[in-house]
């Protein structure tokens, strides 16, 4: 480019004589005076502590003297901890990122904030690490929201009396061990028994509820947790859930923080006036993080090895999940923690802590399991201590009959095999309470609805499955399926709604329900088969 190709700015020109450029450079340092006059300088204290020693999953600093409890640090190579001790001459700080990439010498900065995560509508649907970040390979999330993860608990005078049901889909629990919204229901049992299965029938659901439903995984196997997101994502669950995910390789810090970053997520929606339902998956690995991280830093341990402490430390999570009255929204967050039991022993420190602050547990027996019946659920140890008065007046009018015969079933099949002579009246208990334990099994993922429950159970206390085999009560509970897809649009609606199942609609549906079986019985031992039912009818 030559010279006369040259641009130049439009006051300055090659035209421009000395009398112009003199002008421009006195404007130049006006400008500049004016500047040097208006400038204040921007001053900010930063805090800057160093570390002293690293070891695993924990950290000691120094320095930092205005930090707070649980305040997010963070250090020079871009990893973070929780201030979790905070002594007068160091701090113990609980790494949330690998130990192996830090040093001791390095900065460590204070961020003014206490450790939070990202909550929003925008989290539905995919799966988190506590701290927030994406593992579904579906790109970051854009949250214009963040909550604190430790939260104070709702008052006393903010919260309502649970009298809203939250359908599990599972027979036994909906109509022997009831749920409300709002209510903390333990599930416990050995390992293998299908605890995790229930909370998953539990999610699957409430697919058309309308319930929000955050899914917390805390030191489970990666293999675990991306099968049951699949179940998840396979039967349409997963666009109305929140998965979040401490893997069983990830720092004891994130399975420590991890419970409480899903309870501030479900915080959010319920504050919306939404109900959702959480599940921890499970808090035995949680106490054996918070375990292992209190030993590292030398907190005395109590009972077992755990600290003193481990009680409020549960407590102040689940005392997080209420109903809340209906001028904060109406909103609730029903709490099912996961524990995991010895031998069956439930008087073991951690289940007898978290029985002592939850309204009731759904225990499972592995005798049970072994025997097929599925799920495995121990009527006899079980308990719902809320959950009764949000239970639907169709249930309650059917719960008494078979929580009685299923106890004298399980005395007298004890009794029983002994070989001891028994009476007719006694045979025709046991046979009853074969046929209700057999009726209380249900696949695993296969959610029963509302009024396909009520037939069974009705025809069931009614005696009309008595006398159908035992390897075809699922085929009858199948054919009562179909026809209480068939009931009338107003006697289900009934069926929800009423505060009382009335004599005409009971009769109505075991009418139903005797005409649906007699037509099985019918079709599979041919003419004359549905005698057993037409004497029993007369009867």
């Amino acid at each position: 480019m030559t010279m006369k190709e040259k641009s130049y700015p439009e006051w300055l020109t090659p035209a421009a004589g000395p009398e112009d450029l003199l002008d421009i450079v006195s404007r130049a340092f006006a400008g500049i005076r004016r500047g040097r006059e208006t400038f204040a300088p921007q001053l900010a204290a930063h805090e800057v502590g160093r570390v002293l020693s690293v070891s695993t999953a924990t950290a000691k600093v120094s320095g930092l003297p205005g930090v707070g409890l649980e305040e997010l640090l963070q250090f020079s190579g871009g990893g973070f901890g929780i201030a979790f001790d905070v002594d007068e001459h160091e701090i113990g700080a609980v790494l949330l990122t690998d130990y192996r990439d830090l040093r001791a010498g390095e900065k460590v900065l204070r961020t003014g904030r206490v450790m939070d995560v990202a909550v929003g509508e925008e989290l539905l649907g995919r799966i988190i690490d506590p701290l927030g970040n994406p593992l579904d390979g579906r790109g970051p999330i854009a949250c214009r929201q963040r909550l604190p993860i430790e939260r104070p608990s709702a008052a006393i005078m903010d919260r309502a009396p649970v009298a809203v049901p939250l359908q599990t889909g599972i027979k036994v629990i909906d109509a022997l061990i009831p749920v409300g919204r709002g209510q903390r229901e333990l599930i416990l049992g050995d390992r293998q028994t299908g605890k995790t299965a229930i909370a998953i029938d539990t999610i699957l659901n409430q697919r058309e509820t309308g319930v929000i439903s955050v899914y917390c995984a805390i030191g489970q196997r990666a293999a675990s947790v991306a099968k049951t997101a699949a179940v998840l994502r396979d039967r349409g669950a997963l666009v109305s859930t929140v998965v979040v995910v401490a893997e069983g390789n990830d720092p004891p810090g994130l399975a420590y923080i991890a419970p409480y970053a899903a309870t501030s997520i479900a915080e959010y929606f319920m504050e919306a006036g939404r109900d959702v339902l959480i599940v921890y998956d499970d808090l035995t690995h949680h106490a054996r993080a918070y375990r292992e991280l209190s030993l590292l830093l030398r907190r005395p341990p109590g009972r077992e090895a755990f600290p003193g402490d481990i009680f409020y430390i549960h407590s102040r999570l689940l005392e997080r999940a209420t109903r809340l009255r209906e001028g904060l929204g109406g909103g609730s967050l029903t709490a099912l923690p996961i524990i995991e039991t010895e031998a069956q022993n439930m008087s073991a420190f951690i289940p007898t802590n978290l029985i002592s602050i939850t309204d009731g547990q759904i225990c499972l027996s592995p005798s049970l399991f072994e025997l097929g019946v599925l799920p495995a659920v121990d009527v006899g140890r079980s308990v719902s201590r809320v959950g009764g008065k949000a239970q639907r007046a169709a249930y309650r009018a059917v719960a008494g009959d078979l929580k009685l015969a299923y106890a004298q079933f399980e005395e007298l099949e004890t009794f029983a095999r002994f070989g001891a002579r028994l009476d007719p009246e006694t045979r025709r208990t046991i046979e009853h309470g074969r046929h209700l334990r057999a009726c209380l099994k249900q696949p695993e993922f296969s959610p029963v609805a509302v009024p396909a429950q009520i037939m069974v159970l009705l025809a069931l206390t009614a005696g009309l499955l008595d006398t159908v085999p035992l390897e075809q009560m699922a085929a009858a509970e199948g054919c009562l399926s179909g026809a209480a897809a068939l009931l009338p649009g107003d006697l289900c609606e009934r069926l929800i709604t009423a505060e009382r199942l009335s004599d005409e609609d009971r009769l109505q549906i075991i009418a139903i329900a005797r005409d649906a079986l007699l037509s099985l019985q019918g079709r599979l031992d041919g003419p004359g088969a549905d005698s057993s039912l037409r004497q029993k009818e007369e009867t």
